[in-house]
């Protein structure tokens, strides 16, 4: 076998072993999380070079013919699981808003360091005590998953917070959700019984409302 020949062999494997690798790691995966399956830094690098893999932000990439999902909304998920969609953001995930935020609204609990990201996020630190209360499950990708609070939590802070959302967008969010089959006033105000200066503005809303 001339010697070019065993080269180009030699590639061929190795690009096979890096490719054998991949597939054993989910969409979305660490620097960490290739090396442990395998895929070295050489050989990483080469495909993302190779356009096989993409970067999503430091240590951090992704399977290129992966499906399409939101980009920001995948690193925060792999980095940080317990951060959650909230205000405006889980308002759109609800229907119960048309507004595009320019970033993703998230929470973390207070006390934790808010992550460098590669697309824009608008943080914000919700109180331990409370943070776990409304809060439910969102894939994101196969393998990753947020935190997205439930409607009758996101009203909840948009109206503790309507200087951050706006109270436009508050009273209509409330509105179409008060219109829809199934909401219940009374559960949405013992909610709101656990954050401080959030009964009164949504009571009154309700009042007016119904």
């Amino acid at each position: 076998m001339s010697t070019l020949s065993f080269m180009t062999e030699s590639r061929h494997d190795a690009t096979e072993r890096a490719l054998a690798a991949l597939r054993r790691l989910p969409a979305t995966f660490t620097y960490s999380e290739a090396t442990a399956a395998g895929l070295h830094h050489r050989a990483l690098y080469g495909l993302r070079d190779a356009g096989v893999i993409e970067a999503l932000g430091r240590g951090l990439y992704r399977r290129a013919d992966a499906a399409l999902v939101d980009p920001t909304l995948a690193e925060v998920a792999a980095r940080v699981p317990v951060a959650t969609l909230c205000l405006t953001s889980a308002l759109v995930e609800h229907g119960l808003s048309d507004a595009i935020p320019p970033a993703p609204h998230l929470a973390l609990p207070r006390g934790h360091r808010f992550p460098a990201t590669s697309g824009p996020v608008s943080w914000h630190a919700f109180a331990p005590a409370t943070f776990e209360l409304g809060r439910e499950s969102l894939t994101v990708d196969t393998d990753l998953r947020l935190g997205l609070y439930s409607a009758e939590r996101t009203l909840v802070d948009t109206f503790r917070l309507r200087h951050v959302v706006g109270a436009d967008e508050a009273y209509e969010a409330l509105r179409r959700w008060s219109g829809r089959r199934g909401s219940r006033p009374a559960r949405l105000l013992e909610l709101a019984g656990h954050f401080p200066g959030a009964v009164a503005p949504l009571r009154h809303a309700l009042e007016v409302l119904l």
